[in-house]
């Protein structure tokens, strides 16, 4: 069996979604959390039952961390006392990381200590912060081989010992490109690097055949071009370069209406952006999260979409937005970025369009131009859908951590049937 570890189990829309997968190839597996989540993003059923069996491992009491931290040298012979030293000693950020390394050490031990009657083929992270530290020296303990898939807060903001997990993992997901330059610039093994995007099931997302406001088009009234975004008010998504590139256009004097789906910190600090630009007329924020199950039907209101992210100042940044993929499934030209590994994604001028970061006008000058070339929204919006269905379908994209787990799985039973 495949035991996953994650921060906030189903939490997190890809976890839902790269879980469902593997159920639905025959891939048995148990989901591990560190933190219940606050709130999942599905209505999903199978999801619900993820979610329901779900082990979490926090909160944890200091009797059982201590209990188990005494028993592991003799649980675990041969494993525990290297593992500690790594711990202790290994190649680590900062002492606060040297500190936190060795105290999920000791909470590896416990959740290793309840792992021993399991069936344990294979540990995996899912991203490489925390629950990552975790992970790697549970797997450690248990002899078990053990990989991750390091997205982009774990990575940058999150890092910890990211250089000790690279060393053990038996196989890294990289989720772009720009992923696996990375870690290959941080002293992996090009071997060991396997890439699979984090796709979506493109037979729930498809172009809208309805052709909108054809009446008062026909009438020859003038019909606001809409702009759509949506995700976490956070500051990584960059919404307020997207804000003052509204502005941008209102001052030109284009027709146009902006709304921005999801709710989060920024919430306050965007309406009034909005107030202060005077652009209450043009842009909304719903102030809700999207359901995934909804998503398809907000893609379809839209005819440009548009997520400009940037790195956060905390060194947050996005790997590779899922929305975007959602878009463009559903026949939606994108702009957005080129940042990490969204040129995966969006090819400029084929499809999609790339703006500079950080750079409001030049946003605006990507917006407008797709406004106006009605040929190049048909291709983007085209070749957008084609890109995602070929190359970012989750019946394909996976095929790579399948192939992995597969071969996991075929090891552990011909071990079990040697014994």
């Amino acid at each position: 069996m495949i035991h996953y570890i994650t921060s906030t189990g189903v939490g997190n829309a890809w976890v839902g979604n790269e879980l469902m997968t593997l159920a639905d190839h025959g891939v048995a597996f148990r989901l591990h959390s560190l933190h219940k989540p606050a709130a999942t993003f599905f209505k999903s059923d199978r999801v619900a039952e993820i979610a329901e069996q779900t082990h979490f491992i926090y909160p944890i009491s200091k009797g059982r961390v201590i209990t188990s931290l005494m028993l592991a040298p003799f649980l675990f012979p041969g494993y525990f006392f290297p593992a500690l030293w790594n711990s202790l000693f290994g190649r680590k950020e900062s002492f606060k990381v040297r500190l936190k390394s060795f105290l999920h050490f000791c909470v590896a031990c416990a959740w290793a200590r309840s792992l021993r009657k399991q069936p344990v083929s294979h540990i995996h992270s899912q991203w490489i912060n925390s629950c990552g530290t975790v992970g790697m020296y549970a797997a450690w303990l248990l002899n078990k081989p053990f990989s991750f898939t390091g997205h982009a807060a774990d990575l940058f903001r999150e890092r910890c010992a990211l250089k000790d997990k690279i060393a053990r993992a038996q196989f890294i997901v990289c989720i772009s490109s720009f992923h696996r330059d990375f870690y290959i610039a941080e002293g992996a093994d090009p071997d060991k690097l396997i890439i699979a995007y984090c796709g979506i099931d493109t037979s729930k997302f498809s172009p809208s055949h309805d052709e909108r406001d054809s009446g008062d088009r026909d009438a020859g009234l003038q019909v606001p071009v809409r702009l759509i975004s949506s995700a976490r008010l956070v500051e990584k998504k960059g919404f307020d370069y997207l804000i003052s590139a509204c502005r941008y256009l209102d001052d030109k004097g284009i027709l146009f209406d902006c709304v921005i789906a999801g709710d989060g910190p920024l919430l306050n600090q965007l309406e009034y952006q909005i107030l202060r630009q005077k652009l209450n007329a043009r842009v909304a924020l719903t102030g809700r999260p999207l359901l995934q199950e909804d998503i398809p039907e907000f893609m379809r209101r839209g005819d440009i979409y548009c997520l400009p992210c940037v790195w956060a100042n905390d060194g947050d940044v996005d790997g590779l937005p899922q929305m975007l993929m959602e878009a463009m499934a559903c026949g939606v030209p994108v702009i957005s970025t080129r940042l990490v590994g969204i040129p995966d994604l969006v090819e400029d001028g084929e499809t999609g369009l790339l703006a500079e970061p950080n750079n409001a006008e030049d946003l605006a000058e990507k917006i407008e131009q797709l406004i106006n070339d009605k040929s190049l929204h048909s291709k983007l919006s085209r070749q957008g859908r084609e890109k995602v269905v070929s190359q970012f379908d989750l019946k394909n994209c996976l095929e790579p951590l399948l192939e992995k787990f597969r071969q996991s799985l075929a090891k552990h039973n011909a071990k079990g049937a040697g014994q």
